[in-house]
Parts: structure tokens; C-alpha cells; sequence
């Protein structure tokens, strides 16, 4: 951990030798995703309800989604754009260097301008929590912590098998934007809006599910199961086939010679 906080520390100063443009980067980051914001408020305020789930329910699962997509963007950034490390020849290096690789990537490059879409997730919360009519009880807090933490392994683990595709192909596969950048924008509303099919493929496939929609029905009290609480917990283990996925990479691995 120590390492990995000098890595931090040298990136943040890095990024920082541009103020201006950091700023810029992160004001840019903040109005792309409130443009977002606008359209859940605009569409609520005309419609009040969607699939049951009023306003104040809605921006509860949209900040949640918004604040795990982006503190895994952040620091798993070298996992997305794990491309460029391929393509140059820096992995040769990687490889040859006495730490883990996977510490390596994921120290190789941090995103600190994403502070902006942060900040964007902490207002709507700060709007949301008093809002929503939720009796904050421990378990309900713990529930909320737990879909943001569930949210950050699942998005990270997309990245990692995005960057364990790119052994095989040289060049990210833009499809897999789908799930990520994808997966942030489905996850502006509760996913049972997109009908069953959908539910059910970010179920048991890509278990956005599992940190977004069913714990917000514990949160809600349209559930009292306590395992709807939990399930977060659940989709922390889609990193294992994430990493078996990376580790098939890594053996099949072929220099570029660049």
C-alpha cells in the first residue's frame, strides 16, 4: 500500500503541473454527467414515477451508480486503456519487472479529474438521502455503502476483462463500452424499467443488478429480505472470473515488438 500511495502521489503531482487544465477536465467531467441529471429531473417532473420509483428514489440509484463508475475510473484506469501499454511495448516491461502485474497496470495510471463527476454523485446524495422519506437505520446505511463498493468491483472487474481482450486483439473492443460506460447510464434508473430480459441479463451475466437494483428495493422497503442487502457482497465475486480471464491473457501473450 505504501508503494501504491507514492504512485498515487507522483500522478496527482503530474496531472497537477496543468492546474488549469485539470480544472477545466474535472468542470467538463461534472457538466457531462449533470447533463444526465437534467434529464432524470426533467422526465420525473413530468411523469412523477417510474415503474413506482419516485424522484428522489431514482437520483438515490443514480448517484450510487455514478459514484462507483467513477472511483473505478480513477483508479483502474490503466486497465482502460490498457491498449496503449500493449501496443508500445511497455507491458514487455511490465513483465520484467519483480511486482505483480496487475499492481503494476493498475498503478500505471490514475484519473483524478474524474473528481468532477465525484462531486456530482456527492450533491445528488446530499439532495437525495434527506429527500427519499428512507428511515436511515444502520442496516440501511450499510446497504447504501454496500451498493457503492459492490458497484467499484463490478466496473473494475469490466475493465479488467476489456484490458484481457486486448492480449488477443492489440486494440480495445469499443463493444465493450456497452457495459461500462453503458452500464452507467442503464444504472440512471432502477434496471427493472427495461423490462425483464434486461433484469435478467444484469442478474446473472453482468451483475449490475446485484449492487443497484435489488438492494434499492431493500432501501426502499419494497423488500424486507435482508439478502437483498447483501447481494453487493455477491457481485464482488464477479472479479474472480475477471481475473482468470486476465491470467488466460497474460499466457497468451505476444509482444508487439514495438
Amino acid at each position: 500500500m505504501r508503494l501504491y500511495g507514492k504512485y498515487m502521489l507522483i500522478l496527482l503531482k503530474c496531472q497537477m503541473q496543468y492546474k488549469t487544465s485539470f480544472i477545466l477536465t474535472a468542470i467538463g467531467q461534472f457538466l457531462s454527467s449533470f447533463s444526465a441529471f437534467l434529464g432524470i429531473y426533467f422526465m420525473m417532473t413530468r411523469f412523477n414515477a417510474v415503474n413506482g420509483f419516485t424522484l428522489e428514489e431514482v437520483m438515490l440509484c443514480f448517484a450510487a451508480v455514478l459514484m462507483a463508475f467513477s472511483l473505478a475510473e480513477c483508479f483502474f484506469r490503466g486497465f482502460d486503456t490498457f491498449s496503449t501499454i500493449i501496443s508500445n511495448g511497455e507491458f514487455d516491461r511490465i513483465l520484467v519487472r519483480p511486482r505483480n502485474e496487475i499492481f503494476q497496470v493498475l498503478a500505471s495510471k490514475m484519473e483524478f479529474t474524474r473528481i468532477g463527476r465525484l462531486f456530482q454523485a456527492v450533491l445528488v446524495f446530499c439532495y437525495a438521502i434527506p429527500a427519499s422519506g428512507i428511515h436511515w437505520t444502520f442496516d440501511k446505511i450499510a446497504t447504501l455503502i454496500l451498493m457503492i463498493v459492490g458497484g467499484i468491483g463490478v466496473f473494475c472487474g469490466l475493465f479488467i476483462i476489456y484490458a484481457a481482450l486486448c492480449f488477443f486483439t492489440t486494440e480495445g473492443l469499443e463493444v465493450m463500452n456497452i457495459l461500462t460506460d453503458g452500464g452507467r447510464e442503464f444504472g440512471k434508473y432502477p434496471l427493472s424499467v427495461y423490462g425483464k430480459g434486461i433484469l435478467k441479463f444484469f442478474t446473472y451475466a453482468v451483475p449490475h443488478a446485484l449492487f443497484q437494483y435489488y438492494p434499492l428495493l431493500y432501501l426502499t422497503d419494497r423488500s424486507d429480505s435482508k439478502l437483498y442487502m447483501l447481494l453487493p457482497l455477491l457481485a464482488l465475486g464477479f472479479l474472480i472470473p475477471c481475473l482468470i480471464i486476465w491470467k488466460i491473457g497474460v499466457r497468451h501473450y505476444r509482444s508487439t515488438g514495438s
